[in-house]
């Protein structure tokens, strides 16, 4: 075992070309802290309000019509920002949300809805991949503040609360199969079953 940890040490302390090993894993080691915290801190950074609105297509569409929902102003104080709803809470989640949403900053650069005719003009098919995603992870951001189990249902509609304890206990649905156009104002449904 003494003999093991001197050649570790050894090892360590050989010099390569101009440096010592260790000194070169010291410095890799502090260099991945740098990189960690920078790559942290500009995912923080990219979880905020303020980021997502800072372009005018988002400022001025879809933020706007936020403004006016139950999610922005309510009785409770409390209000969901762009990151509550778009972004998942868990890292790994939250890191394949943010590689599909450079797909967004690619939209960004090329002025694909740079305009608010352009918006509208893309508005459904914008609005169908989000519900996708919605649905493909069972409303997950959704689950974060309204968790269904601890509903009161005799509090709710005779609709809701059948829906709410039928449908989505049974896992049938999901959150964003009847709550389309929550946040946001739909678009045009036309041609699809149910609208």
């Amino acid at each position: 075992m003494k003999n093991t940890i001197k050649r570790i040490w050894h090892t360590l302390r050989r010099p390569s070309v101009h440096y010592s090993l260790g000194t070169l894993v010291i410095g890799g080691f502090v260099a991945g802290i740098i990189f960690w915290g920078g790559f942290n801190t500009a995912l923080e950074v990219t979880n905020t309000e303020a980021f997502c609105t800072g372009c005018h297509e988002m400022r001025d569409n879809v933020f706007e019509e936020l403004k006016t929902t139950i999610h922005y102003t309510n009785r409770s104080g409390v209000r969901a920002t762009c990151p509550d709803c778009h972004v998942p809470h868990d890292w790994t989640d939250k890191i394949a949300r943010k590689m599909q949403a450079s797909k967004e900053v690619w939209g960004k650069i090329f002025g694909t809805i740079n305009t608010r005719e352009k918006f509208l003009a893309k508005r459904r098919e914008l609005a169908e991949h989000e519900w996708a995603r919605l649905k493909a992870n069972d409303s997950l951001e959704c689950r974060n503040c309204h968790n269904f189990e601890y509903m009161d249902y005799t509090a709710q509609s005779g609709r809701a609360a059948q829906q709410h304890s039928t449908n989505l206990a049974s896992g049938e649905k999901t959150c964003i199969d009847c709550h389309k156009g929550i946040a946001h104002e739909l678009p045009d449904m036309s041609g699809i079953e149910g609208w």
